[in-house]
């Protein structure tokens, strides 16, 4: 007996006349154990620090103007103090700022590395020799620390902060704790575990 036209199934189409995806080649399955890459670069950015630079640039502009335009009938003592004041906190201000716009850390077959700013500048060099554990931490906000920059807090140790967000954390033999806000911390983790695995144990 012949079908009738229309219980035919159409290509493309199900039993029912529902679209029928076309077949896909299934993709391979990643390797179970990936090696970890010999060294690790990460970095964190933040862009807010520029209007606190412009703030630094304008207080030095200020500084300048004041030393050059004022006039002195008023006083050299207080013209003296504002000129050095506004120089003062313009180049504070900058350094604070720019310091801390990006930060770059690298890991390595030794140790971990951060530089500040675009000059590298503060730097701290921590052996993995040091290091007893690595951890990832998942939010890190400027709040809980004080503020942007290079910081200290009695009961949570260093830190070196640019940004809200994801950061890795150090735990180092001697009892001090480093943190530092940087993207794909999860992956900083993996590559120093790495390192601190001991062969055999």
């Amino acid at each position: 007996m012949r079908d009738h036209p229309r219980d035919a199934v159409p290509p493309g189409k199900g039993a029912e006349g529902d679209a029928v995806p076309p077949a896909s080649p299934t993709p391979p399955n990643p390797p179970a154990d990936q090696p970890c890459p010999e060294h690790w670069t990460g970095r964190a950015t933040n862009r807010y620090q520029w209007a606190l630079a412009a703030l630094g640039a304008a207080c030095l502009a200020l500084g300048i103007d004041l030393a050059v335009e004022a006039a002195w009938w008023g006083g050299l003592a207080p013209l003296v103090m504002s000129v050095v004041g506004c120089l003062a906190a313009g180049l504070l201000i900058l350094f604070g700022t720019l310091a801390f716009v990006k930060v770059k850390v690298k890991v390595d077959d030794d140790a971990l590395e951060v530089r500040c700013g675009h000059a590298g500048l503060p730097r701290r060099r921590i052996p993995l020799r040091d290091v007893i554990e690595a951890d990832h931490a998942p939010t890190v906000t400027p709040r809980h620390w004080g503020g942007w920059g290079y910081r200290w807090r009695p009961e949570k140790g260093t830190a070196v902060i640019v940004r809200r967000g994801e950061g890795l954390v150090l735990r180092l033999g001697d009892g001090r704790v480093f943190t530092v806000t940087v993207d794909d911390a999860e992956a900083a983790v993996r590559v120093i575990r790495s390192r601190l695995t001991v062969p055999g144990a």
